[in-house]
């Protein structure tokens, strides 16, 4: 769990610092790091979901673990 906190503290920080070295406006910056990782969790969730769907049916075809999908 520390490291999930850890990771969420660098990715607001990079997202802030990125913004606001490209606008110079420390609240365009802020506002964005705030809403950027909210955003990103929820595309996760979608992406887990694809992800899965694609698992299954490589599993159904071949028969076999399909644990790492191959791209």
């Amino acid at each position: 769990m520390i490291k999930t906190l850890s990771f969420g503290v660098m990715h607001i920080s990079v997202a802030f610092l990125v913004v606001w070295a490209m606008t110079g406006d420390w609240r365009i910056g802020g506002a964005t790091a705030l809403v950027e990782p909210c955003v990103n969790t929820v595309a996760y969730h979608f992406h887990e979901k694809v992800w899965k769907r694609l698992v299954n049916r490589k599993r159904g075809r071949d028969g076999s673990d399909g644990g790492a999908l191959a791209v």
